[in-house]
């Protein structure tokens, strides 16, 4: 409510001039609480508008995510999250190696988001000015040693696996669980000669799930994920070789909104917890 100014009169003046500076004050007291009424009703008409422009800006639409494969359970389930809560979204997802997903960014391929699983292959897409936002670290990542259900070859260190005995799979160097692999296995001195360079992790345990190694570097979301299908293995130095997690909108994104609404909802709080759930642990 406004203030309304009291006039009073001067000492020694007439009633008459008193009557009059109270009508005055009146006066002035009924003309602010109209134009209070009047702002108050333009703030409701403004209200009634961003309200209206609000509404005609509802997500919706198709969202395309590249995202890294080891994300592919946890970000599937974001997908469905994403879509429940805003009615008439489409996510399609695009998993693989994040440096292949990079250089398709890069190439134009039509994508709306990436989330990497490494700063050095989003650092192409931010170099290439693809990215509509500065990356954000949502989640970090470690390895272990996957080995096939009931440990055979009885592996418990990083050193048996430089055993010819012992078949190991690796994800390609150019990977980020292969860039970590090398971190790894450089911090513990060790040195493997694997019989196989896989393009993803997914691709690194399926070999180990399938029985034709004997053990593979993997992340441990991954490992958790399998469900019993290998077993984990610790090992020190894979705290030398933590991986972090960046994700950003892109620049020629056909569904911007979108692409930062999806991009919100993996920093929030609930997001973060079902991350940690799967293993992830926080950026």
């Amino acid at each position: 409510m406004a203030n309304t100014r009291i006039r009073t009169a001067a000492l020694g003046a007439t009633a008459a001039a008193a009557l009059f500076a109270l009508t005055a004050c009146s006066s002035s007291g009924t003309t602010t609480a109209s134009s209070t009424a009047s702002s108050a009703s333009a703030a409701s008409s403004s209200d009634a508008g961003s309200a209206s422009a609000s509404a005609s800006a509802a997500i919706t639409g198709k969202l395309t995510v590249f995202a890294a494969a080891s994300l592919k359970k946890t970000f599937t389930q974001f997908g469905k999250e994403f879509e429940a809560a805003h009615p008439g979204t489409t996510v399609t997802f695009n998993f693989g190696g994040s440096d292949t997903l990079a250089a398709s960014i890069v190439s134009g391929a039509p994508a709306d988001v990436f989330a990497s699983a490494s700063t050095a292959t989003m650092t192409t897409v931010t170099k290439a000015n693809d990215n509509a936002a500065a990356p954000v670290n949502f989640a970090r990542n470690s390895l272990e040693i996957a080995v096939v259900p009931g440990n055979p070859k009885g592996i418990t260190t990083l050193q048996q696996l430089s055993s010819s005995s012992v078949k190991v799979a690796l994800c390609a160097k150019t990977v980020p669980c292969g860039a970590a692999a090398v971190k790894a296995l450089a911090a513990a001195k060790v040195t493997v000669t694997p019989v196989t360079y896989e393009q993803d992790v997914t691709s690194a345990l399926t070999k180990v799930e399938l029985k034709e190694v004997d053990a593979a570097l993997v992340y441990r979301t991954d490992v958790q994920g399998a469900k019993g299908k290998v077993l984990g293995v610790d090992f020190a130095a894979a705290q030398q070789a933590v991986t972090s997690y960046p994700i950003a909108p892109l620049a020629h994104s056909s569904n911007s909104a979108a692409a930062q609404a999806f991009t919100a909802f993996v920093l929030s709080a609930p997001a973060q917890q079902e991350l940690s759930a799967a293993g992830f642990q926080a950026p």
